[in-house]
């Protein structure tokens, strides 16, 4: 069974040594691909209509609605924003399910009860009125850069989707208007339009869309921003939009016109669209475009990144050596290529200037035509490198490690902990100002227990082959974080992985290899909490609602992927030979198919606690993970019986 699993992984290797898997599931992208387009006078290639239609209609809920990916609760946001889509596709308003999404969310308020980014991306289209909308003014660019909440100290994706909404809302953009709008106008509100009270809209959110409640801060931030906006001057409007505009040519040209993710990117390429039509900036954006394309079983989605290839090999080259790296030398030799030619070798240009970390020596999410690096793709990366290094696959010289070492110290915070893309920037009230209604921790970039395990295994790993690099402080501030964020349960709550599976098997993980022994009592915690939401058929099974309710939500049937991580995180532990070991074992080798697969499953991964999003490599990386250290611990267990060959007897010698 590991050797089918390890074959299909092989197989499924890009001819770049990359595993590329599909990254969509956010269900407002889509929209936002077909919004854009509209917005320049454009429509979708002739060849993907058709897909983009079938993926929106396929993830339609029973209620008419749709969620912030498939399978989650209807939203305002994410309904009205499918809908208009369908119909700047071209389906009719009389269309069933079009009708069907009427009557969901009109009760709702249409788009005055959608979360803001909805209502944003409306006023494009002149289905929302910017009276309607949270402030969002580009002189915020001009504050001072020692003030807490200049928006450089922001989680660089927050800053970078607000950095075009302002843009836009300082011009108060709006496309030239349609038939096709003004019916839009007529379908989308259960008023008519011309009487909406725009400022009382700035505050309303339906029930569904409100999962983190405007706070007092947010809300007199507003009226101060509301009244700021009615007596700007035009001089310092001016100045502004002119130092946007430069942030978004710095942000397009150091990640060469992909972005940070789609949302900004086919923003971005719209305030160019306005700014200088069919200038260079947005033929290249558009060249840009094809790469967000992903499609699916289901039709043709986008993905939120250009792609997940540098995350997903690396977790790749770790299931396969743990399989036998002699059964995948050629595969190995080619994610090792891989992912040395994704490493970093220059540091953004102007990075003061457009408020970049330096990040020399880093990895991506992605691929390093991206341009941002993250800290726990860097550690993932070093730990694959140094696992590569005895068999003779690893590319990486040892200088460029030791510079993504010393990018991973420049990361750490001072709680011990790590973040993503950069250390913590904004104090952690600014969360407070958290205006998109339907995301959390969207503000501020905090230290994640996952972020903080990736770096600390990556030092340990480093320490073991350079003996007298100056790590030993990070890696025990970094152990002494997964010590405290432990939850009393026994469990860690994963930030971008479902959810407390993920995180437990994480920090469990760098706490094991910082030294942690099986009789540690974090990892004594741990494992109880583990076997307490073992299933009774030995599986573990987790749904993207423990993210949003922040408890364990068992799932109706097992999960391979959660059960592969708690099977990690209990192998980690010592638990190797336990009963629920075992059974979880047995559980994920019958759920295996003849051709080595398993079953397609929900979303296993998540960002900012609501957001649900694929990852396809995970179900052919995670399993074969799991059962190969499960083979390990068998052949420990029952080594080969050796069979003693005795020379043959000759005849006469035998006694009484």
């Amino acid at each position: 069974m590991t050797r089918q699993a390890r074959e299909v992984l092989v197989r499924t290797q890009e001819a770049d040594g990359s595993w590329k898997g599909d990254y969509s599931g956010p269900l407002f992208l889509s929209p936002l691909y077909l919004i854009g387009l509209y917005a320049m006078d454009r429509a979708p290639d002739p060849g993907h209509r058709d897909g983009l239609l079938a993926n929106i209609r396929a993830h339609q809920n029973a209620d008419g609605g749709w969620g912030l990916s498939p399978g989650a609760p209807s939203q305002v946001f994410t309904s009205v924003l499918n809908y208009v889509a369908q119909r700047l596709l071209g389906v009719d308003a009389k269309d069933a399910d079009l009708a069907r999404a009427r009557a969901w969310f009109l009760p709702r308020g249409g788009p005055l009860g959608s979360g803001s980014w909805g209502k944003a991306v409306l006023a494009l289209l002149g289905l929302y009125e910017y009276d309607g909308l949270t402030p969002t003014p580009p002189e915020l660019w001009l504050l001072p850069k020692a003030l807490p909440f200049h928006p450089s100290r922001m989680w660089c994706h927050c800053r970078m989707v607000y950095l075009p909404m302002g843009w836009l809302y300082g011009r108060k953009a709006r496309v030239r208007q349609t038939p096709l709008l003004a019916e839009l106008r007529r379908e989308l509100y259960p008023e008519p339009y011309e009487s909406v009270d725009w400022k009382a809209a700035r505050q309303r959110v339906a029930d569904t869309d409100a999962y983190t409640p405007r706070s007092v801060w947010l809300r007199a931030a507003s009226r101060v921003l509301g009244l700021y906006e009615r007596l700007h001057s035009k001089r310092l409007r001016a100045r502004a939009m002119a130092e946007s505009l430069a942030q978004i040519r710095g942000e397009d040209e150091a990640t060469n016109f992909l972005c940070i993710a789609f949302i900004n990117k086919m923003l971005d390429t719209v305030v160019w669209h306005l700014e200088k039509p069919d200038g260079p900036e947005v033929r290249a954006h558009l060249a840009k475009l094809p790469t967000y394309l992903q499609p699916t079983p289901e039709g043709l989605a986008l993905n939120s990144y250009n792609s997940s290839q540098l995350w997903d090999t690396t977790f790749a080259i770790q299931a396969l050596v743990a399989s036998g790296a002699d059964h995948a030398r050629e595969a190995l030799a080619r994610a090792g290529r891989f992912v040395e030619a994704q490493q970093v070798r220059e540091d953004s240009p102007h990075p003061e200037r457009f408020y970049r970390h330096p990040s020399r020596g880093a990895w991506p999410f992605s691929t390093r035509e991206h341009g941002w690096p993250i800290s726990d793709c860097t550690g993932e990366a070093v730990k694959a490198c140094l696992l590569l290094e005895p068999l003779g696959l690893n590319r990486v010289p040892r200088e460029r490690l030791a510079q993504a070492v010393d990018f991973i110290l420049s990361l750490q915070n001072r709680d011990g902990g790590w973040a993503t893309y950069e250390p913590t920037r904004a104090p952690p009230w600014l969360e407070r100002l958290n205006a998109s209604d339907v995301f959390a921790n969207i503000m501020v970039d905090i230290s994640y227990v996952e972020c903080t395990s990736s770096c600390v295994q990556a030092l340990v790993a480093w320490k073991k082959v350079q003996p007298e690099a100056p790590v030993e402080d990070a890696i025990t501030r970094g152990l002494d974080y997964l010590r405290r964020t432990q939850r009393g349960d026994g469990s860690w709550e994963g930030s971008w992985g479902v959810c407390f599976s993920y995180g437990t098997w994480f920090a469990v993980s760098g706490l094991v290899a910082g030294g942690a022994t099986r009789a540690d009592p974090a990892l004594r915690r741990a494992v109880r909490f583990l076997e307490e939401h073992q299933r009774e058929d030995g599986a573990w099974s987790e749904t993207l609602q423990s993210c949003w309710e922040r408890r364990w939500v068992e799932g109706v049937t097992g999960h391979a992927v959660t059960t592969s991580w708690a099977l990690l995180a209990l192998f980690a532990c010592g638990e190797a030979d336990s009963k629920s070991t075992r059974r979880g074992v047995a559980w994920l080798r019958a759920r295996q198919g003849a051709d080595g697969r398993w079953p397609r499953e929900p979303l296993a991964g998540i960002y900012n606690r609501t957001g649900g999003i694929h990852y396809d490599t995970y179900l052919r990386t995670f399993p074969l993970w799991a059962l190969s250290l499960a083979e390990r611990t068998q052949r420990r267990l029952f080594p080969p019986i050796q069979v003693l060959t005795l020379p043959p007897l000759e005849t006469g010698t035998l006694t009484p």
